[in-house]
């Protein structure tokens, strides 16, 4: 799996759970929602993304987008 993909799997899974916390434990837990998903149009347009850094110091082969 390439850098990218893994990137989006992560962030998907970052939306998914903080979406369910939201709703069995606090409504405060969509502000982590709203981070991840500000996080991935800021990634959009400057190219510079966190976890894509982490990732890439693993080991991790970028894909096209974070090269």
């Amino acid at each position: 799996m390439s850098l990218d993909r893994l990137v989006f799997a992560i962030a998907g899974v970052f939306i998914l759970v903080s979406l369910a916390l939201s709703q069995l434990h606090h409504v405060y837990w969509l502000w982590f929602t709203a981070f991840v998903g500000a996080n991935m149009l800021q990634a959009a347009f400057t190219g510079f993304c966190p976890l894509a850094m982490i990732l890439k110091a693993t080991g991790i082969k970028p894909g096209q987008a974070f090269n």
